[in-house]
């Protein structure tokens, strides 16, 4: 297994984590562990950011729009 050290972590930060450890009744080392596996979890390059996102809002549905048929041909910007 490795080791890992991070310095010049801000003190605030490392209360904050101390505390969230004595409320999970685990270490420092064994919070901040948690919490790199819980980051790190489900994190794949199989899946791409449409497919995420499509995940994450397929159960509210879709919404059905109108296709309004064009009267014009689109204008160029330019000219």
């Amino acid at each position: 297994m490795a080791t890992l050290t991070i310095r010049g972590i801000d003190d605030e930060l490392r209360d904050r984590l101390k505390i969230r450890a004595a409320q999970h009744s685990r270490s420092m080392e064994a919070e901040v562990r948690e919490i790199l596996a819980g980051a790190l979890a489900g994190t794949s390059s199989d899946v791409g950011l449409g497919s995420r996102i499509h995940q994450r809002f397929e159960a509210i549905g879709g919404v059905e729009l109108d296709v309004v048929d064009r009267v014009e041909r689109p204008r160029s910007e330019l000219a």
